[in-house]
């Protein structure tokens, strides 16, 4: 049996998993200003609490993706997914038998370091069935499903919570992922070279051979102490340090924003916070198909990526300052707010995949895992500076919130345009 386009299937279903990935790690942040109590967590902590909870999966989830990065490179994307998906599945399950904090950090912990396996993984096959020009499209299919899981997340962990309670909540969300894993070991069976189902043409263009030049050039395997050594993987390293912050905040405090900034309930925060995240997905699919028409026209491909992360880093920047300039009137004008929010992932989502993909760029096969699993991993670091910090600089106003994402965003562009190369590999 032969598919046409049987690397689609595979990115649809990379891109399944993220919706996924994101459903289960946002049902504690919209759920969390309702269930704090709960616990006996006085309003004065809560977002101490979730500060520190947060911080957990955080760690977790910064060791995850350099290991789990080593880990993809070292057994395939086949049964590394696999394997990341099963393990927070049965994490995101466990959180209903959270007694407290100490156990919501345990569960959060574990959820954390399997659920980063998801980043180096889906780069990595993209590397794999996707030549360079369409990369960046891949990457914006299964990135748009991170905003897409923000879209569906509201609504569905609200209905689930006010028809079921938080604890079977939690049960409900574990077996998306435990079904996800059946039709991906069905249809990955293994990479696109000795895939039984490819078809000839597919396969050429996947590898970019002919029939009659068929010579395989070996590829060097660096350490994670020789990658440093590149200004490539620094560049990468430091620009995600500062920029993925700026989702985080969002992803993380949106909820806890709404019902202190707007005193909304669960049932009009399910029907805010899917509209930004929807537009965040149209930046993810603009911004891959940005880069890729750049690249179809002869364009360096880390060149072409480049110029989409400058595109995202001017609409972020420019929605964040008009947000801090005009924060007490947007009190009264939540749609405002939102929309302004809504340019900010946007803008977010149309560099992130591009970004993501210059490991593909700069480096060959088994590095390209362990670099995408570095730069997740610095992420997650600047993300645990920014929430650590959320709980102080919100106590009387969230004008600094809004302060740290601007400043965070030329910082990142500054390292990606002047740290590393506009020339891809050869």
């Amino acid at each position: 049996m032969k598919i046409k386009g049987l690397r689609w299937y595979i990115i649809a279903l990379i891109g399944l998993a993220t919706v996924i990935n994101y459903i289960d790690r946002s049902a504690i942040n919209i759920m969390w200003p309702y269930i704090y109590k709960e616990f006996g967590i006085t309003d004065a902590d809560s977002k101490n609490a979730l500060a520190l909870i947060t911080t957990f999966f955080m760690i977790a989830y910064a060791l995850g993706q350099t290991a789990t990065g080593k880990i993809m490179d070292a057994i395939g994307t086949r049964l590394g997914m696999a394997f990341s998906i099963l393990g927070w599945s049965i994490s995101i399950a466990l959180h209903a038998l959270a007694r407290g904090l100490l156990s919501f950090n345990i569960f959060r912990f574990m959820l954390g370091f399997s659920e980063a396996g998801n980043w180096p993984g889906a780069t990595k096959s993209n590397a794999e069935w996707f030549p360079a020009k369409e990369r960046a499209i891949a990457q914006g299919i299964f990135g748009a499903g991170a905003s897409l899981g923000s879209v569906i997340a509201a609504p569905i962990i609200a209905i689930l919570f006010i028809s079921l309670g938080w604890k079977l909540t939690f049960a409900c969300v574990a077996v998306l992922g435990i079904i996800w894993v059946i039709p991906w070991l069905i249809i990955n069976k293994n990479t696109p070279d000795k895939h039984p189902w490819i078809t000839k043409e597919e396969q050429e263009y996947i590898l970019s051979i002919s029939p009659n030049n068929t010579t395989i050039i070996p590829e060097t395997v660096y350490t994670w102490k020789e990658l440093l050594k590149f200004n490539n993987t620094w560049g990468i390293i430091l620009s995600r340090f500062f920029i993925d912050p700026v989702w985080w905040l969002f992803v993380t405090w949106l909820p806890t924003f709404l019902k202190e900034q707007f005193l909304f309930d669960i049932k009009q925060i399910a029907g805010f916070t899917w509209i930004p995240y929807l537009i965040a997905a149209c930046g993810s699919l603009l911004g891959g198909y940005y880069s890729s028409l750049y690249i179809k026209r002869g364009k360096d491909a880390a060149k072409s990526r480049k110029s989409a992360i400058t595109i995202g880093c001017v609409l972020m920047l420019g929605a964040l300052i008009g947000i801090v300039l005009n924060l007490s009137q947007l009190k009264s004008h939540p749609g405002l707010a939102m929309f302004l929010i809504s340019i900010t992932l946007f803008g977010f989502q149309f560099l992130i995949n591009n970004l993501q993909t210059l490991p593909s760029d700069y480096f060959n096969g088994k590095n390209v895992g362990t670099v995408a699993g570095m730069g997740g991993t610095a992420a997650v670091i600047g993300t645990l500076f920014t929430t650590w910090a959320v709980p102080v600089l919100t106590q009387n106003s969230y004008t600094s919130f809004f302060v740290l994402g601007a400043a965070l965003v030329p910082l990142a562009w500054l390292c990606i345009t002047f740290i590393s190369s506009n020339k891809s590999k050869s």
